[in-house]
């Protein structure tokens, strides 16, 4: 077939210049800030939202957490014991929260976590939140992170490494297969598997790969190739970049937050002439350009302000807004792509936060551009605030969220530190299952090298490196 993926007008990155680093070095620890404050220091689980009064915990946003207090001691806004401890507790309280099939009661079954735990109790918050395969995922991103950073000889830090991979062996994806060949997205005790699965490109990237890497519960090998046989619909152009669509950016970013997709190839992307990395820095052109174009007229949308991505948002209403009626979302996945478009004028500073290491000579400009623009409105003691829309009339301003989201300001957190010294991404190659995801999914070429056979067996680090 012709190669479509040689087809981006993107140039080279720039080198930044010293108002970029003591901006992201601002950035930065102020995120991390939001993880530390945030979390319980006894269970280390940590909210969906914060620092308004919040219900629930998300489990995703742990995964985060595990990875940000490692960036924090390596960054010295925390001791490395300081990190290791919060680590330790977190660990040990996920590994002892019970697991079965109750409606009540249970943090998770089959070593996978309910979508949302209470803060305090660690058990499934609500009946309306489902055992999530994604929101693991997440979770064990941070987990196998904290397995391959701690590496010291010492009591703890020995402790950190068991736990985690006690907690990697427990899931078990197989069960995850309602609809085989595909990982279901999750469960819930009274009914049963969710009706969909993990098709089509998305963040679903790293759950394939934690799944095929598994020594204890392990998805067949061809389980990657049926899942990037659903990609075709998503392939093609979207404002003049040829790429696999996903509209919301957070798609582009997730996986991409622990794994360095940079010069590494499956038979899908070599096949299309891109690596995955390449695709996600199109994505976020892709995007810009969106928001240049500003196709549905929303107030402030240029070069320097965009990204759509999953956000809050002002709410489910209706309003007349410069003489048009405009419709308002709460809570939703917006994005720009191929795949669809929704868009309501709320920008999420995390969808071009979150890629600053695809194509920092555009993120740059439009950070700071959006922090000098709107000042304390939507940057505050924690980083950005989760989404600001310009549109939106609220009393003589606009409207601006007052919180942080674990989730958003994950990518913002770990995608800086990748790109200004691929700490996250460094730490994970040495993570035997990560290596072994890879391989068995196809990877090759690239910092895989020619290792990728030698992870195809049990990746298990042993008891002997690890206990």
């Amino acid at each position: 077939m012709p190669s479509l993926g040689a087809t981006s007008d993107i140039a080279p990155s720039p080198a930044p210049r010293p108002e970029d680093f003591r901006f992201v070095e601002d950035l930065e620890r102020r995120t991390f800030t939001w993880f530390w404050d945030a979390a319980n220091p006894r269970n280390g689980l940590i909210p969906d939202h914060y620092p308004s009064p919040d219900h629930f915990a998300s489990i995703a946003a742990v995964g985060f957490g595990l990875t940000a207090y490692g960036i924090g001691a390596q960054r010295g806004y925390v001791t490395r014991d300081q990190a290791a401890a919060r680590t330790l507790a977190t660990l040990r309280f996920l590994y002892r929260a019970p697991q079965n099939a109750a409606e009540d009661g249970a943090a998770g079954y089959h070593g996978f976590y309910y979508h949302f735990l209470d803060p305090r109790r660690g058990t499934r918050f609500a009946r309306w939140s489902e055992l999530s395969s994604v929101d693991t995922t997440l979770l064990l991103g941070g987990v196998l992170f904290a397995q391959s950073y701690y590496d010291r000889d010492t009591p703890r830090e020995r402790t950190i490494r068991r736990l985690a991979d006690a907690l990697y062996r427990r899931v078990d994806w197989s069960w995850m297969r309602a609809h085989a060949p595909l990982l279901d997205m999750g469960w819930t005790p009274a009914g049963g598997f969710l009706r969909n699965d993990w098709d089509g490109y998305s963040e679903g990237m790293l759950i394939y790969l934690l799944a095929l890497a598994s020594p204890t519960h392990p998805v067949p090998a061809d389980t990657w190739q049926a899942w990037t046989a659903t990609y075709a619909r998503q392939w093609g152009t979207f404002q003049g970049q040829t790429l696999l669509n996903f509209a919301p950016l957070f798609g582009h970013q997730y996986s991409h937050s622990w794994v360095d997709f940079r010069g590494i190839r499956d038979a899908w992307s070599r096949a299309h002439d891109v690596d995955y990395f390449e695709n996600s820095r199109r994505a976020t052109y892709a995007q810009r350009t969106y928001a240049q174009a500003n196709p549905g007229g929303w107030r402030d949308y240029g070069t320097n302000v965009w990204g759509l991505t999953a956000c809050n948002g002002p709410g489910i209403v209706t309003l007349t807004v410069d003489g048009r009626a405009r419709s308002f979302q709460a809570y939703s996945a917006r994005g720009a792509g191929r795949d669809y478009v929704s868009d309501d004028g709320t920008i999420a500073p995390t969808a071009a936060g979150g890629s600053i290491a695809f194509a920092p000579e555009i993120v740059f400009p439009a950070l700071e551009e959006m922090k000098d623009r709107y000042g304390s409105r939507i940057y505050d003691r924690y980083g950005f605030v989760d989404a600001f829309n310009p549109s939106f009339p609220s009393g003589a301003s606009y409207w601006a969220d007052t919180e942080q989201f674990g989730i958003d300001q994950g990518p913002i957190l770990l995608m800086i530190e990748n790109w200004r010294t691929g700490l996250v991404w460094a730490t994970m190659k040495k993570n035997p299952y990560i290596r072994a995801g890879l391989a068995r999914a196809g990877f090759s070429g690239g910092w895989l090298g020619d290792e990728t056979r030698q992870a195809r067996g049990d990746p298990s680090p042993g008891a002997a490196r690890h206990m």
